[in-house]
């Protein structure tokens, strides 16, 4: 298709663009107020394959350059998602939520949610509980933001419920759309099991960028990833019908993320569909989530003695 053609530039006509190299100067080149949407994870300095570790005050720093950017290009009415765990140094853990929530106040952002972001696998720690969440900051830029529930309103827990007094008394109570989906989005992370896994160490799961693209734009719309990875953020925006931006400093991942969108465009990508259910492992059978000695028995899990 003619219009997934990836331009390795901006261009206001372009209907997707990934830049290889620093996003500061990819940055550069978009022009003010043109953004509707800027979604990203950025490195968060723990030394990963794609980041050099620094000083966290220098990591900051670097970070607030990064955000003032964003902030010029995104328009009035527009959306800014970070989406970001924690600094880890010698077992003492920053949550870099915290610590960046400066450089967006001080230009005038409005916090309207902190989500939490929850999954169920990740490093097993020793010394500490293990961390299962993390979390977008969304700002806007002005009062006047543009923001759709209803493309990510999910099922009603009580459908049947009705009023029982009152002038709507014996009327359905809930939206026949679906209700909020709230603050905590219990959404599968990108492991090795994963449809959509690829050699990306941190990859963002295609449909945690659906529900920000579909309530925060609309068709046609930009959507900027400035730390895009492997495109799954600008995957996320192609699939609903918006323009997608974003920059990558490693060929690799470029490469990776170009070919993912090939393979969207002719109907090939393998991804998980936003809100399909969890996997369970009890419906995978006793080989999963009961002990080999133990299966011919009661499903009783082992404990550890507190002796």
């Amino acid at each position: 298709m003619d219009d997934m053609i990836v331009s390795p530039e901006f261009s206001p006509t372009a209907r997707t663009v990934l830049f290889q190299g620093d996003c500061l100067d990819f940055l550069a080149t978009i022009p003010d107020r043109s953004m509707q949407l800027v979604v990203t994870s950025p490195p968060y300095n723990l030394g990963k394959s794609y980041e050099r570790k620094d000083e966290l005050q220098n990591y900051l720093e670097w970070q607030d350059r990064v955000i003032a950017e964003c902030s010029r290009v995104l328009r009035p009415e527009g959306s800014i998602c970070w989406q970001v765990g924690n600094y880890v140094d010698a077992g003492a853990i920053v949550p870099l939520d915290i610590a960046l929530y400066p450089s967006f106040s001080n230009r005038g952002l409005k916090l309207r949610n902190r989500i939490v972001w929850h999954f169920e696998h990740g490093l097993h720690c020793s010394r500490r509980l293990s961390g299962r969440y993390e979390t977008i900051l969304w700002f806007t830029k002005t009062g006047d933001y543009t923001f759709n529930l209803d493309p990510i309103r999910i099922p009603q827990k009580y459908p049947g419920k009705k009023y029982f007094k009152g002038p709507k008394a014996g009327q359905y109570s809930c939206n026949p759309l679906g209700k909020n989906p709230g603050d905590v989005w219990m959404i599968p992370n990108v492991k090795s099991n994963h449809v959509e896994k690829t050699t990306h160490p941190c990859q963002f799961p295609i449909e945690l960028v659906e529900r920000l693209v579909l309530s925060l734009t609309k068709k046609g719309d930009w959507v900027l990833d400035p730390f895009a990875g492997v495109g799954s953020a600008l995957l996320a925006s192609l699939k609903h019908d918006r323009r997608a931006a974003g920059s990558e400093l490693l060929a690799e991942y470029c490469q990776i993320a170009k070919e993912r969108i090939s393979r969207f465009s002719d109907g090939t990508l393998k991804h998980r569909d936003m809100n399909q259910p969890i996997f369970d492992p009890r419906n995978a059978g006793k080989s999963l989530t009961t002990r080999p000695e133990n299966r011919s028995g009661h499903d009783v899990q082992f404990q550890l003695s507190m002796a």
